[in-house]
């Protein structure tokens, strides 16, 4: 979508326009394949307008479905100044704020012919060109940054500007060599990104405590490899780990592990919509980390079929260029390298919750799993391989005790005739029981598995910035979901109050299993969740 002033149609309206009405020019431009909007005659001076505040009224105006680069021209000097609105192609219809629904024939506005209102391939932001980018607002530094992140020799030997332009990112535009806006996000100067990508920003914040209130916030707008390696420092410093032994070997189990992590803010930073003038917001809580960027999951994609849907980009030509880089991963394995590592570290999968025009992304950390972890690693040390849908089966029947065929299917994000053949791989290779038929059969852990999982846990040795407590034994049969929920109640009742170690004591459960009831019941309405850090929440009745 490179805009090229010397053949984009140019409007020219009086200084006297009125905010509507250049909304009306604008957008019907966008409507059509883009083009200039130039504001004040050559004997007129438009500097008491600030582009800012025509940027974001253009932006209201819309409906937040555009954003446009407005700067004066000429940029400096004591002569009259122009008011120059460049404008790109929308990838969809927009209304004027009359709800008219407009395009530009060259000479006047028109309203859209039914051959325009067919629906256009959405176009790649990242690709575009700004009108007034240049060689200069490119960091040699954060060329260099790119450069060493390489895992490519061949690329990193390349002198700068043959290493950009074999990444794409160089666009040769009448006869001089052009940043795009993939490349401005990757190696923009601190003025380059606030000229052409004031939203390209992130927001840090520490929680100390499960309240909504912060003690430290960092805001980051630096190209984006920068900011992923300056966030990976925030979390790092307030990261925690535990010990675990299995056998010879030390296992250490983060909080957040920084694979998971990094993989999560680069996905956010890649994928987010860059023409919405939202910044991606990073919340660090002592149980959770989220991570929150602008625009919805691309078209298809949902919460309930991330793990499966083919992958699709926002932003292909920035998730291009990272992918030659190494940095992200190409073929849509990002999500499922988050569950396999979280789930072998005996924690929850990954929580997505998707808004019409937001993706949030939860790392919970209510604690985690033990025995499941040394029993992944035993696998390992065996030689047996567990998949990724046998960890998720696992994990699900460790925390839930049992489950239908269909209750494992929506975990599975499979359609649920695709789930017996591997429930009975599992039953053959002894880690699944079953019992009852049809669609009632519940499958649950084999004993072996069980016993694996509910032995007393080893002493942990070494240092640890953290003591966790040690999950209680569970009996070979652990109760099932509604019946945890009724005793988490009825404790509530009974003492006024439940807390996450006395539903522990009550039931036998762990850390995480526990916490894994309370918040349903909670998410159900039926318990309220008061005060903070982990050791002095309670749940009341609601």
């Amino acid at each position: 979508m490179t805009v090229r002033t010397a053949e984009a149609p140019l409007v020219s309206l009086p200084l006297s326009v009125t905010p509507d009405e250049l909304a009306r020019y604008v957008m019907a431009l966008a409507n059509t394949h883009g083009g200039q909007v130039v504001v004040g005659q050559p004997d007129e001076d438009a500097s008491d307008l600030h582009p800012l505040q025509v940027t974001h009224a253009i932006f209201e105006l819309s409906g937040g479905r555009l954003t446009v680069n407005v700067m004066h021209q000429p940029p400096d000097g004591d002569g009259p100044r122009q008011l120059y609105v460049y404008v790109p192609q929308a990838p969809y219809l927009l209304a004027a704020p009359d709800g008219s629904v407009l395009s530009w024939d060259g000479q006047q506005l028109v309203p859209v012919t039914p051959a325009q209102a067919q629906p256009q391939a959405q176009q790649d932001y990242t690709a575009t060109v700004p009108p007034t980018a240049s060689l200069a607002d490119l960091d040699p530094l954060e060329v260099a940054r790119l450069r060493s992140t390489s895992q490519k020799g061949d690329l990193s030997a390349l002198p700068d500007l043959d290493f950009l332009r074999e990444l794409g990112l160089l666009v040769e535009e009448r006869g001089e060599w052009r940043p795009n806006l993939a490349c401005i996000l990757l190696a923009g100067t601190p003025r380059a990104l606030r000229s052409h990508l004031p939203q390209a920003e992130v927001c840090y914040y520490h929680h100390p405590t499960l309240d909504p209130e912060f003690s430290f916030r960092e805001d980051l707008r630096r190209p984006l490899v920068s900011a992923v390696s300056r966030l990976a420092e925030l979390i790092q410093a307030r990261n925690r780990f535990t010990p675990v032994q299995v056998g010879l070997f030390r296992i250490e189990v983060w909080d957040y592990d920084e694979a998971v992590y990094r993989e999560a803010l680069l996905n956010a930073l890649t994928h987010r919509d860059y023409q919405l003038r939202d910044v991606v917001h990073v919340h660090q809580h002592p149980d959770r980390l989220e991570i929150s960027n602008p625009g919805g999951l691309p078209g298809g994609i949902t919460p309930g079929n991330i793990l499966r849907h083919q992958p699709k980009r926002r932003n292909p030509l920035l998730a291009e260029v990272l992918s030659r880089l190494g940095l992200v991963e190409r073929a849509g394995v990002g999500v499922d390298k988050m569950y396999q590592l979280m789930l072998r570290h005996g924690k929850e999968p990954p929580e997505f919750t998707s808004y019409s025009d937001a993706v949030s992304l939860s790392l919970h950390n209510p604690g985690f799993d033990q025995q499941f972890v040394r029993f992944v690693a035993r696998k390992q040390e065996e030689m047996q391989t567990l998949s990724l849908d046998m960890l998720i089966v696992l994990s699900r029947l460790g925390r839930e005790g049992e489950a239908t065929r269909e209750q494992l299917s929506r975990a599975l994000q499979l359609p649920e005739d695709r789930t017996p053949r591997l429930l009975q791989m599992m039953q053959d290779r002894g880690l699944l029981e079953s019992s009852g038929r049809g669609r009632e059969r519940l499958y649950h852990l084999s004993a072996e598995v069980r016993a694996q999982l509910h032995q007393r846990s080893e002493a942990v040795t070494g240092v640890s910035t953290v003591t966790r407590p040690q999950r209680a034994a569970v009996p070979p049969t652990v109760p099932v979901p509604s019946a945890l929920g009724q005793l988490a109640l009825a404790l509530a009742q009974q003492h006024g109050q439940v807390s996450n170690a006395r539903l522990r004591e009550a039931s036998g459960l762990n850390v995480q299993q526990a916490w894994r009831v309370l918040r349903r019941l909670v998410l159900n309405g039926q318990l309220i969740k008061q005060g903070s850090g982990p050791r002095n929440v309670q749940y009341h009745l609601s």
